[in-house]
């Protein structure tokens, strides 16, 4: 059996529950071009490979690791992204509480609404959904990281990125690994921007920028100025 990528000194395999959907899709085929190994997850193994079998198929020149399964199989990768639908979420987390126990996810969902012709952000119970699929994975050690990327961008494997991605957490070891995870992409930095309790603003800011684009129908993306080192 060949051995993967290595990442931080063992072979690097990232889950994506949930990764049919735009961003998930989006952020499989990135990661997946970089070295490691991706597994797209959804509810049923037949769909996950299928979006798998068309990444791959979109990218002949690329030697993809990208391989398809239900998001239990997806959960038991070494790094999990979750990357469903807001109202699917915590449900989804819960189902595979058991699967994702002593693993760091890392949630990219944003709660967001659309009032008239704007998206506004949803402001769940307990102030962002990372905080929420904190509670309902005790076992887990949840971040937040991704939300604010570009899908479009990111999804596109003939250009190169350049962006801050802000990552909150409340353990270091899920700070230090979503960090590695974000900068195993070229052009993408990681910010530790805190606790999970900066989550909410960084899910609320999407909107924001959602609503940008489609005013000046770009693509923008976060660059912060001005860090010295990472953690400053």
């Amino acid at each position: 059996m060949s051995v993967g990528p290595v990442w931080k000194g063992r072979e690097m395999d990232v889950g994506i529950i949930g990764g049919t959907g735009p961003a998930g899709r989006a952020l499989a085929v990135r990661l997946a071009s970089c070295g490691p190994s991706v597994v797209v997850g959804s509810r049923d193994a037949a769909r996950g490979e299928e979006i798998a079998a068309e990444l791959r198929a979109a990218w002949p020149g690329r030697d993809l690791a990208l391989s398809g399964t239900d998001n239990a199989g997806a959960a038991r990768c070494g790094i999990v992204v979750l990357a469903t639908p807001y109202e699917a979420a915590a449900e989804t987390a819960l189902d595979l509480a058991d699967a994702l126990e002593g693993r760091v996810v890392v949630s990219m969902v944003n709660a967001i609404g659309r009032v008239g012709r704007e998206l506004q952000a949803i402001v769940p119970a307990r102030g962002s959904v990372a905080a929420t699929l904190q509670s309902v994975l005790p076992g887990s050690e949840v971040s937040a990281a991704f939300q604010h990327l570009p899908a479009r961008d990111l999804a596109a494997l003939d250009r190169p990125l350049d962006a801050d991605v802000l990552v909150c957490a409340d353990s270091e070891r899920a700070a230090s690994e979503t960090a590695a995870l974000v900068e195993a992409v070229p052009g993408l930095r990681a910010v530790n921007a805190g606790s999970l309790a900066s989550a909410g603003p960084v899910e609320a800011l999407t909107a924001v920028l959602v609503n940008v684009n489609i005013r000046y129908r770009s693509h923008v993306a976060l660059k912060l100025t001005g860090l010295r080192s990472h953690g400053s």
